[in-house]
Parts: C-alpha cells; structure tokens; sequence
C-alpha cells in the first residue's frame, strides 16, 4: 500500500474508533524527518484523544491498526495518549494502548487479552513528541503547537539515553540502529538538535575521529540500502567508545 495512503486509512481508523475525542493523528520518526526506507522504516504515529477510550473502541481501533501494519514491510508503532498528558507533559508518559512490530505478534494472537493490558507510562513518548514538536506531521485535527507543550532537556535526554545504554549489547543484534542511533544520540549533547538516524551518522563522519568513521558509513550505506549490515568485530568496541562519550556529556 503506497504510504500516504495508509496514512489516510490510519486516520480514518482512528476518527472511526475514537469519534469526538479525537483530537488529532500525528506523524512522528523517519517519514516525517524525509529518510524512510520503505523497505525497513517503520511508520511512527501518536493518536491523541481527549478521554479514555473505552475497551469496545480500543479492540475495534487495535484491529484496523493490525491490518493496515501488514502492508508496509517496516510496520506501524503508534501510541494513544490524552491531551492532558501532550499539553503538560507528564514523564514517563501515561498511554492508553501501544502497537509496534515487536508487539504485532502478541496482539495478533489474543487481541483482547493486549488491549486489557496494554496501557501504562512509556519513557520513549519524551523522544517522540520531542520529535513532533520539531519535525513533526499533523495529518489530521488540532495542530501539533496547540497541543505538544514543552519537553524538558532533563526528560528528552534520559529518554534517549535509555534508547543507548546497552548498546554494546545490542549492536550485535540491531548494528545499523544502535550505530545510528549511538550517533544522533552523541550529537545532540555536543551540538543540540533533533536529528534523523541518518543525519546523525552524517554529522559523525564529519566530527569523530577517522578510527570510529568505518562503522558509521556502512551502517548510513545499509540504511540507504533498506537492509541489515553484518556485525563486525569492531562495532562492539564502536559502541563502547560512543557511549562513554556520551556518558561524559551527560554528566
């Protein structure tokens, strides 16, 4: 299904399943920052509603998001969450019901059994409305500044560090996102900024020294590419060195 077709059945789902509390369906992530790969990206979306949705309108909206999140090969992640908590921000934040690939399989198993327990606080919507604030789509209803208040530094920045803190471990598993993601994260405590995955490798190639530039530029070459690049014995070590940076930074 071509993207912005699904971005308007998404919509439609959502003004279907949430009605008059709906106050808006926002894009977030690689397609709103223009580095997508149809190929691996998922499609980042927050639903913002102006009460708790009943169990009924939960399932019925779950199993749209299902659907629609088999016809693009990355799958969608998307949140619901209150106006309440977008226009004075709550940290970590409160969600009524998450969907991301890593949970597709869950909900696909026992849809009623996910939207029962899938709600609680999320430290990753800090990051994401972040992102919304700077870079961020509205595709439908109230616009993004009249509804994402302010983010503190303090929150946007241990949200993304949370994203890194085991990335020696992980860059075995996911090299070109933990790679990425070490470099955007690294560059926003140098410089500021909210950047892309692959803007963050750029700005790496141009300020880390030329030892730790390999891994950057095969992973921004396999993400240009839509696949996975083989771990290698020097992302490990890669990661070691970005994160104590990082850590430094944070300090």
């Amino acid at each position: 299904m071509p993207i912005e077709k699904l971005l308007e059945e998404f919509t439609a789902a959502a003004r279907e399943a949430f009605g008059p509390t709906l106050t808006g369906v926002y894009l977030h992530g690689s397609l709103a920052m223009g580095c997508f790969c149809p190929g691996t990206s998922d499609v980042d979306l927050i639903v913002v509603i102006t009460a708790p949705p009943g169990y009924g309108e939960k399932l019925a909206f779950l199993r749209r998001v299902m659907d629609l999140s088999g016809q693009t090969p990355g799958g969608i992640e998307m949140s619901v969450v209150l106006r309440q908590h977008c226009e004075h921000f709550v940290y970590p934040t409160p969600y009524e019901l998450h969907v991301s690939p890593a949970h597709l399989a869950r909900a696909q198993a026992d849809p009623a059994a996910f939207v029962r327990q899938m709600y609680g606080a999320d430290r990753d919507l800090a990051a994401h409305f972040t992102v919304l604030r700077c870079r961020g789509r509205t595709l439908w209803g109230v616009p993004i500044p009249q509804v994402f208040g302010p983010v503190p530094a303090e929150d946007y920045l241990d949200s993304i560090f949370r994203d890194v803190e085991d990335a020696p471990e992980a860059v075995s598993q996911k090299p070109v996102y933990t790679v990425l993601n070490l470099c955007r994260v690294l560059a926003f405590l140098e410089e500021g900024g909210c950047l892309s995955k692959e803007e963050g490798g750029r700005w790496a190639l141009a300020c880390l020294p030329g030892d730790l530039r390999p891994p950057v530029e095969r992973a921004l070459r396999c993400y240009a590419a839509g696949r996975e690049m083989e771990p290698a014995p020097g992302l490990v070590p890669f990661a070691y060195a970005l994160l104590a940076r990082i850590k430094a930074l944070r300090t």
